[in-house]
This record gives structure tokens, C-alpha cells and sequence, in this order.
């Protein structure tokens, strides 16, 4: 029976009795798993020692437990809680963005399939969401990623129907016809075109095209450089395809695709 350590976020918690728990996480060496914390919840000396800080949404600790390849479910044996994200508690917005974070890391990411990457940038996310003015730009960075890292980056460089180069001009039209229409983000096609025909596409403006494409070369989203309402736009095209990925909404997908705040 192998036995592991590992830095993890919890992204979800389900009472199992009245004094254990079951932890669904999100590891950085071992992907994403699911254990049996028995006896989390009790407060005897041995319990508060083995469990130190609890299990809670949205928290960073390090965890040890056992794996068995015939169980469905690790037994978490350790947990020392090392961040508790109490920013997270103290704003709604905060809290709900986190949440999507960790629902859409759930969704993506498959059982015991490692992405540490995918952790690093859900760990950002968490701690850069104690500033509210970076919120947008903290959001779009972790999706960027999460979709980057697990194979999902959207075509912005070349018409996916097509394969023709595509040249964004300032109004989001080829750039030699700056005042052509917007171009079509198509979910199915996992990129932009010029065709206007089809189910499953939006419109999308230059700047947030633009603002797409600055990602790919590594620019880091800043709601002082791009705008906070481009940034917006991006965040909901994003998990909008991120939808259409993975064929339903996430319930925490409404914070995003309907919260103008």
C-alpha cells in the first residue's frame, strides 16, 4: 500500500459520518484524489494532532495518507493545514471565484492524473484573490492555465474552419479592414474564425482578442493595463468554452458568466 505526502487544496468536503469526512483534493504531485479522513471532525488530542487546522473548502496544507489500487478512496492519515485563505471568507466575490476555481479544477483534471501546473496556478488564484481590484486578473490567469495545461488553449492565431492566418485589428476585424465586423470565438472548433455560419459561437471584440493572445506569449492579465471590462470579457469567454468543453454548467459557472460585479 503506497504512501504519500503532498502539498494539496481542498475542492471539496462531504460529511461521510459524524466524525470523518471525505476530501476530495487537488495535489501537486499526485492529481487530483479522493480520500477518508476518519475521524477529522472528533477533538480528542489524538484526532486534533493527526488532523492539525481541519479540513476546509479552499484551504493549502499538506496531507499524508495511504492509496490502495483496488479503493475508490484514499485514507488520509495527515493533514497540517498551511494557509487558510481567511480573505476568502471575508469576501463573497473572493470566495465565490475561488469556489470556481476549485469546481472547474475538479471537472478538468482527471483522478490521479498529475498536473502540477494546474495546482500552482489554482494556488494564485486563491492567494491573489485577497486583492479585489485584481480579481479579473487573477481569474483569467488561472483559466488560461487550467485550459492550457490540460490540452484546451483555444486557436487564436489561425481561422479554425479555415486554417487561414487571422490578424486582429483594432476593432477586432482583420487589420486591414479596421472597422469589419467582430470575429467568432467557435466552442466546437476551439478557436476563432471569420465565419459567421454555425451553433456554439460568439462575438468577440479585438481587445479582448488582443488581450487573449497577450497570454499565449506570457503576459500576465493586470487590471491596470488591460481594463477591468476586457478583462471581464475574456473571463466570461473563457468559461463559457470551458462549458462547452465539458458539455454542462459547473454550478459556480454562474458567478462568471452572469455577475456583472
Amino acid at each position: 500500500m503506497p504512501r504519500f505526502k503532498d502539498q494539496a487544496v481542498c475542492i471539496r468536503l462531504i460529511d461521510w459520518s459524524e466524525t470523518s469526512q471525505i476530501v476530495a483534493m487537488m495535489t501537486r504531485e499526485h492529481g487530483k484524489l479522493r480520500g477518508l479522513a476518519k475521524g477529522s471532525k472528533r477533538t480528542s488530542p489524538a484526532a486534533v494532532a493527526s488532523y492539525c487546522g481541519g479540513f476546509e473548502l479552499l484551504t493549502l496544507g499538506q496531507v499524508v495518507g495511504i492509496s490502495k489500487p483496488t479503493a475508490e478512496l484514499a485514507t488520509l492519515t495527515e493533514w497540517d493545514l498551511q494557509e487558510p485563505h481567511w480573505h476568502l471568507r471575508q469576501n463573497l466575490r473572493a470566495q465565490r471565484l475561488g469556489m470556481y476555481g476549485a469546481d472547474l479544477t475538479g471537472a478538468l483534471v482527471e483522478d490521479h492524473d498529475p498536473h502540477p501546473n494546474v495546482f500552482d496556478a489554482l494556488t494564485r488564484l486563491l492567494a491573489d484573490l485577497a486583492d479585489p481590484a485584481q480579481h479579473e486578473a487573477a481569474l483569467l490567469a488561472f483559466q488560461w492555465r487550467i485550459l492550457e495545461d490540460c490540452g484546451y488553449r483555444p486557436q487564436l492565431d489561425q481561422d479554425v474552419r479555415t486554417g487561414e492566418p487571422l490578424r486582429v485589428g483594432q476593432n477586432g476585424g482583420p487589420s486591414d479592414t479596421p472597422k469589419a465586423p467582430v470575429y467568432i470565438f467557435d466552442a466546437q472548433g476551439g478557436g476563432l474564425t471569420a465565419d459567421l455560419s454555425g451553433n456554439g459561437t460568439w462575438r468577440v471584440r479585438g481587445a479582448t482578442v488582443r488581450l487573449l493572445q497577450n497570454l499565449k506569449t506570457g503576459h500576465e492579465p493586470s487590471a491596470d493595463v488591460d481594463g477591468r471590462d476586457t478583462l471581464h470579457r475574456a473571463n466570461r469567454l473563457l468559461c463559457a468554452y470551458a462549458r462547452a468543453i465539458l458539455d454542462r454548467q459547473l454550478p459556480t459557472m454562474g458567478y462568471v458568466l452572469d455577475d456583472d460585479g
